[in-house]
C-alpha cells in the first residue's frame, strides 16, 4: 500500500482503525504547516512545538471528531490549531498580543510554513481555503468583519473585542454570530458548487 497516494479523508479512515502509518503520513503532509500556523499566534518556538504535538496527539487519540461532510480535513486541522493556540497563549497571559498580532491581510498571507514551500498540492489547497475565507469576510458588514477578524485572527476574547471596541459584550457576540452564519453559507455554497463541477 502506497500511503502518499491516499487522500487525507482515506488516510482518516485508516486513522480511525489505529493505523499509526496513517498517522505519520498525515504528521508528514501536515506537521510543518500547523506548526507555522502555531508560532504565528504563540510566537514562542517552544511553545509552538508543544502545541502542535498536542494538536497531533488530539488527532491520534479522537480521529473520530473529524467529520468529511463538514469541510476538507485541512481546514479542519488548522482550526484546531488556531483554537489551541490562542487557549495557550490566553493561558500565558496578554504579554505576546502585539507580536502575535497580524497588522494587515497582506501579512496574513506571509504564513507560509515549510509544506506550503515544498509541496506544491498543499499550496494549492492552502491557497483555494485562503481566497475562500476572503471572500466569504468580504461580504460580510464592517463592523461583523472586523468582530470576526479580531476574534480568529488576533486571537481576541469576545469581552476584550467589546472593551476594544467600547461596544456592549452583547452586540460583540451577535455580531460574530451572524458573521460566523453568513459565511458559513457562504462557504457551504461554494463547496456545493465545486463537488457539482
Amino acid at each position: 500500500m502506497d500511503y502518499t497516494t491516499l487522500r487525507d479523508d482515506e488516510l482518516m479512515d485508516r486513522l480511525r482503525g489505529r493505523d499509526l502509518v496513517a498517522f505519520e503520513h498525515l504528521y508528514d503532509r501536515y506537521g510543518d504547516l500547523v506548526h507555522s500556523v502555531v508560532l504565528r499566534v504563540v510566537a514562542d518556538g517552544y511553545v509552538a512545538e508543544d502545541v502542535t504535538q498536542d494538536v497531533f496527539l488530539r488527532l491520534w487519540r479522537k480521529p473520530e471528531q473529524f467529520d468529511l461532510s463538514r469541510g476538507k480535513f485541512v481546514t479542519w486541522l488548522l482550526s484546531i490549531a488556531r483554537n489551541r493556540s490562542i487557549d495557550e497563549r490566553r493561558s500565558h497571559g496578554r504579554r505576546l498580543r502585539h507580536e502575535a498580532l497580524p497588522a494587515t491581510a497582506d501579512e496574513e498571507e506571509a504564513l507560509p510554513g515549510q509544506s506550503e514551500r515544498d509541496d506544491p498540492a498543499v499550496a494549492t489547497v492552502i491557497a483555494d481555503e485562503r481566497a475562500a475565507v476572503r471572500r466569504a469576510l468580504e461580504i460580510l458588514p464592517p463592523e461583523q468583519k472586523l468582530a470576526i477578524h479580531l476574534a480568529y485572527f488576533g486571537g481576541l476574547t469576545q469581552q476584550e473585542i467589546a472593551n476594544k471596541l467600547g461596544q456592549p459584550l452583547g452586540t460583540v457576540k451577535t455580531r460574530i454570530r451572524l458573521g460566523m452564519q453568513k459565511m458559513r453559507g457562504a462557504l457551504e455554497s461554494r463547496r456545493l458548487e465545486d463537488g457539482a463541477r
